[in-house]
């Protein structure tokens, strides 16, 4: 965290946030702030105010502890809504981020028939700022996606309680729907015949430490000082498959919901996937235009390495070998997603929205202003621009990407094979059509892929 502008700015030469300064450059901005004494549902009763406001606030409750409500700012988009001031940089061990690369790119919602909210499209990424007075907390959870996550505090103190995954079904109800709220209470052991038995791992972080969560860790956050925090959720190659796993199980529990009006319902699938996507944060087709991409763009960056300089791709350099790990990761989750309701041949034209051929127009993501943009950031975030550097190399990612290209690059009994309806461009509207094609892309004898030593990635799920 040494250099770091949030370190210097928002916090005052004793330690504590600086209040002023907040205020005085970003008092306008609109953020959430939870009650922490007050429970709604699952979470803590949530609030809108202005950044001055919580700031006058905390001078407050500074000056008077005892008649103030205890609140918290969370999930404040910082980085979003104010761009050009840069206020930290993503440590290096982290930035293997495609998540929020890609929401820096697309929206997470796909197709018209998907009701969405604006306001929470403009503000997608799952970059946040913590913000509260000794005493608050956030309950217990697991972080949205099943991501992994990490927390850095730039002034404060915290108190960490964790649960390691395989210990996670102890924090259920009876009925395996509710977890325990604050581990805290008087927990009900009737309700919640496991949670006796839970073990928890507890750490207390300090100013300037970063801490890391795995997918998958329940856990309860207390300030033990007044804190201000930075804070990402991402996922990557290493856990795709626990976003899936968590869409899976979402969905199977938002359907059987509704599954009494399956026979009256026209749109039942439709109707699930929306729901899917509201309470979980996308759905399935929404997560399968995300793969997409991030194959595409893997293609585009391995293509450019064998073209431009075969000596560094068939060596294996960390970025192809990171690349490569990359696309069979998806493969795995793909074949996971073949299976599934929504994408039969019934489903698939019905519910995935009016423009899902355009969507799945590989040829015309190319195209895109967006997947430029997307790419490059790849390139940055993998590091192959440092490792081109060492080599005296540059790529010009441009000339890669155009309308039509990536047809262009497969002969024509190729293009049948991996698309039979549409034998000159390549539409990829199905886990099953991106199977093939990253199944081509290491055996196929164009292959991007071909030539590379196989058994140097024991895991592949395919051998030629």
């Amino acid at each position: 965290m040494e250099g770091w502008r949030a370190c210097e700015d928002w916090v005052t030469d004793d330690g504590r946030p600086n209040l002023g300064f907040l205020s005085a450059h970003f008092g306008v901005s609109k953020v959430t702030v939870a009650d922490c004494s007050r429970r709604e549902f699952t979470d803590q009763n949530r609030t809108e105010m202005s950044v001055s406001e919580f700031m006058d606030y905390c001078k407050n409750t500074n000056l008077n502890e005892d008649s103030q409500p205890l609140l918290y700012l969370k999930d404040w988009h910082f980085v979003k809504e104010h761009p050009a001031y840069v206020a930290y940089e993503t440590p290096s061990f982290f930035r293997d981020d495609w998540l929020n690369i890609y929401l820096d790119s697309y929206n997470m919602h796909q197709g018209s028939k998907m009701q969405r909210d604006q306001n929470e499209i403009n503000c997608s990424d799952y970059r946040f700022v913590y913000m509260g007075p000794k005493g608050t907390w956030t309950p217990l959870h697991a972080d949205v996606f099943r991501s992994y996550s990490w927390s850095a505090n730039v002034c404060g103190k915290k108190h960490w309680y964790l649960l390691p995954p395989f210990q996670s079904r102890l924090l259920f109800d009876r009925n395996q729907r509710n977890t325990v709220y604050n581990i805290f209470d008087e927990v009900c052991e009737n309700q919640f015949p496991g949670f006796p038995q839970t073990v928890w791992w507890e750490c207390v972080q300090e100013k300037g430490d970063i801490i890391f969560v795995p997918s998958g860790w329940f856990h309860q956050v207390h300030n033990l000082e007044d804190t201000i925090s930075i804070n990402h959720n991402w996922f990557n190659g290493h856990n795709l498959d626990f976003v899936w796993n968590l869409l899976l199980s979402d969905y199977c529990e938002a359907k059987n919901y509704i599954e009494d009006i399956r026979d009256i319902c026209d749109d039942f699938e439709w109707l699930c996937q929306r729901n899917l996507a509201a309470n979980t944060g996308m759905n399935f087709y929404d997560f399968f235009i995300f793969i997409v991409r991030w194959t595409v763009a893997s293609w585009v960056l391995l293509r450019q390495l064998k073209r431009e300089e075969s000596s560094l791709f068939s060596s294996l350099t960390k970025v192809v070998q990171h690349l490569v790990s990359n696309l069979i990761a998806v493969y795995n989750v793909a074949k996971a997603m073949e299976s599934v309701e929504a994408f039969t041949e019934d489903n698939l034209p019905r519910y995935s929205g009016e423009d899902w051929s355009l969507l799945c127009d590989v040829d015309r993501t190319l195209g895109e202003d967006e997947f430029q943009e997307f790419a490059r950031a790849i390139m940055e975030s993998d590091g192959l621009n440092d490792e081109l550097k060492e080599q005296d190399l540059e790529l010009n990612s441009e000339s890669f990407l155009s309308d039509g290209y990536f047809s262009a690059c497969f002969s024509p009994s190729v293009l049948q094979k991996l698309d039979p309806l549409c034998s000159s461009r390549v539409s990829l509207c199905s886990p099953g059509d991106l199977l093939r094609l990253i199944e081509h892309f290491f055996l196929g004898p164009d292959g991007v892929c071909s030539g590379l030593d196989l058994s140097l990635f024991p895991d592949i799920p395919f051998k030629s």
